[in-house]
């Protein structure tokens, strides 16, 4: 056999017939396999019941996709989140530790569509979660608020301030308790330090204004945007103090060493013995410790940065670090700046810049009266700052708001939706008035003669104000019988007293004053009518405007009638006062007006309700004589039914007295 023939021997070629399977080779692999399905029930129930929105996305599905690296998913899946929790409520209080972990993480997001979709649904979710259920939460929140409002980018600054709103307006106590973070980061926002050699030196270091030609508003309106917010904080860390004041006439209270209780007492029952009454157990008075010692508690063991603004040095800091700066905002504002042939003519802008660096200091101050060591703070504040106070604050007092030319041009605030415009009308009156108080409260008996020059100034604004005040609301009326009151205590003379008070007598001569204005005015006269009464028993000096308003409310309160039964509970009630101290001018102003009020047709009397007759029968008791005529007038009273039983047998008791 030749060599060729052996070797296609060796490799010959297997021929394939037509419908015969392959041959299997040798070293085929065997790919067959066999499958089982996995069921588990509980887990595929849980998510058929969880709900979807218009996507069909669930809540998980949705909080997923805000770790997205795509704006626009994570934008849709909190419009998508929002979608799905107004229409299922019950959702939010099943993954609330997620949601709130999730929406606040792109407080910093880099898109700002991502940030204004985090806001609106922030802002949908606080009208749905209570306090008590969001404070677990808040420190986290209150974390990524800061980091936002520190953070480089300023579109992302200017968005913190959008999520500062909704949090004040939803849970201020919550915010409020984290102020010593905040605070700072409110100054670093419109500020930052100096470094410099000279100043490293100092053991406290200094804070300028800050200017970045990068923001899409100008300085002077971000400063003012600052403000506006830092306000609304202060306001509220002062609304959550546990003795929290008004503003104005209701904020000057005398210091009084008990706190009054009163009781009510039925006479029917307390004569029939039916009803005892301790002298000193129900007398009505508890004792207020004017102590400075004080047990130890649980708030003492936090240090002075826990405590935030009730502690005096945290606030003193604070102090110290935002009033130069808050100068330095006055005096770009101011009309020096802007325009020197004005005079004290202002700007819209800069008129509100300036209201808001009062009111924080004005707020600041409401802080300072909080503390036990009150004077110490009033002498620190006046040695440290009354200076440049009056230099910079009261050099173009009063102020004025400029009237400018309507232009048919295009206002760039409409167009541009980052310039956040005030929505408040400008009131240059409020400002005018806030800085009085900031100033009055700064002088006292003491520096009168020092102060003597600016506190004029002030003196003759308020009456000037007062006595053309027929315009005045309820709040500036406030805030200038405020001031009024603390003019009369520091200087107590009745030449100066009483042209102050002839001008809120003429204020109060106006007609159709609106009725919170009214019952400001009667709370001021009253209380003025009380502290004269105490130091009248030792100089005997009455003022004749307190009389001739005192004679005059008998015949108001006949006027009035059920036109305003709130209003003539409140002349019942100085009336009833003024008598029980037998004012004689009250009293024969009474006496004569007495016909007219216990008519039995269209009397004052049968008019108001049966607790304001009960008050007008008792001032029966006070009248100085009884003629027959007014005892027929309360006769019919009684026979006609205008009265009930009880009532008139507590006036058969009073004349029987009498």
């Amino acid at each position: 056999m030749t060599k060729k023939r052996k070797r296609q021997e060796d490799f010959q070629k297997v021929k394939l017939k037509v419908g015969k399977k392959k041959p299997k080779l040798e070293n085929a692999t065997d790919t067959t396999f066999k499958t089982k399905a996995i069921q588990i029930p509980e887990q595929l129930k849980e998510d058929g019941v969880l709900p979807t929105q218009n996507r069909k996305l669930n809540i998980k599905d949705l909080l997923s996709q805000m770790h997205h690296y795509s704006p626009g998913v994570k934008h849709n899946a909190l419009l998508g989140l929002k979608e799905l929790l107004s229409q299922y409520p019950f959702v939010i209080d099943a993954h609330l530790s997620s949601i709130i972990s999730e929406v606040a993480a792109v407080f910093t997001d880099k898109d700002s569509s991502v940030r204004g979709a985090a806001v609106h649904l922030l802002q949908f979710l606080a009208s749905k979660i209570r306090a008590e259920q969001i404070a677990p939460f808040f420190p986290l929140v209150s974390a990524h608020l800061s980091s936002a409002m520190t953070h480089i980018s300023e579109g992302i600054q200017e968005d913190s301030l959008k999520v500062l709103d909704v949090l004040l307006e939803a849970y201020p106590a919550l915010l409020t308790d984290r102020s010593v973070i905040l605070l700072k980061n409110f100054v670093e926002l419109i500020s930052h330090q100096q470094l410099s050699k000279r100043l490293k030196s100092r053991d406290k270091l200094s804070w300028m204004l800050s200017v970045n030609p990068n923001r899409r508003v100008t300085s002077q309106q971000w400063r003012l945007n600052v403000l506006t917010r830092l306000k609304k904080f202060l306001q509220a860390v002062v609304d959550g103090s546990s003795d929290t004041e008004d503003e104005g006439l209701q904020e000057q209270k005398d210091n009084s060493h008990s706190v009054r209780n009163p009781i009510c007492i039925s006479w029917k029952l307390h004569a029939n013995n039916q009803q005892h009454i301790q002298l000193f157990e129900s007398g009505g008075l508890r004792p207020k410790i004017n102590s400075s010692f004080r047990l130890r508690s649980l708030t003492s063991v936090m240090d002075s940065a826990e405590k935030g603004l009730s502690s005096a040095e945290n606030l003193k800091g604070f102090i110290e670090i935002i009033i130069p700066l808050l100068i330095e905002c006055w005096i770009e504002a101011s009309p020096a700046q802007s325009a020197p042939i004005l005079g004290n003519l202002l700007e819209s802008e800069s008129q509100q810049l300036m209201h808001q660096v009062l009111s924080i200091i004005h707020l600041l101050w409401k802080l300072t009266k909080r503390h036990d060591e009150t004077y110490k703070m009033e002498l620190w504040l006046r040695m440290n700052y009354l200076v440049d106070f009056k230099h910079h604050f009261m050099r173009h007092f009063p102020y004025s708001l400029q009237d400018t030319v309507k232009h048919k041009k295009k206002d760039p605030c409409k167009s541009n939706r980052n310039c956040m415009k005030s929505s408040n009308n400008i009131d240059h009156l409020l400002l005018n008035l806030t800085l009085c108080d900031i100033m009055v409260s700064l002088a006292s008996t003491s520096t009168l003669q020092t102060d003597s020059g600016w506190l004029d100034m002030i003196r003759k604004f308020v009456t000037d104000t007062l006595q053309d005040g027929s315009k005045l609301n309820s709040k500036q009326v406030n805030r200038l019988l405020g001031v009024t009151w603390r003019l009369m205590q520091i200087q107590q003379n009745k030449v100066a007293t009483e042209p102050l008070i002839k001008a809120v007598y003429t204020l109060y001569q106006q007609r159709n004053l609106l009725f919170p204005v009214r019952t400001l005015l009667l709370k001021f006269f009253s209380r003025v009518y009380q502290k004269e009464d105490l130091r009248t028993q030792r100089f005997r000096s009455r003022s004749k405007v307190l009389s001739r308003w005192l004679a005059g409310l008998p015949q108001q309160l006949a006027l009035l009638g059920l036109r305003n039964p709130e209003l003539s509970n409140q002349l019942i009630d100085i009336i009833h006062s003024a008598a029980s101290r037998s004012n004689k001018e009250l009293l024969q102003s009474l006496q004569a007006t007495a016909a007219r009020i216990y008519d039995p047709l269209e009397g004052t009397l049968v008019l108001l309700p049966a607790e304001a007759q009960r008050r007008l029968v008792q001032l029966v008791y006070f009248l100085p004589c009884l003629p027959a005529s007014l005892l027929a007038c309360l006769s019919r009273c009684c026979i006609m039914g205008r009265m009930s039983s009880d009532l008139a047998a507590t006036l058969i008791g009073i004349l029987h007295m009498r």
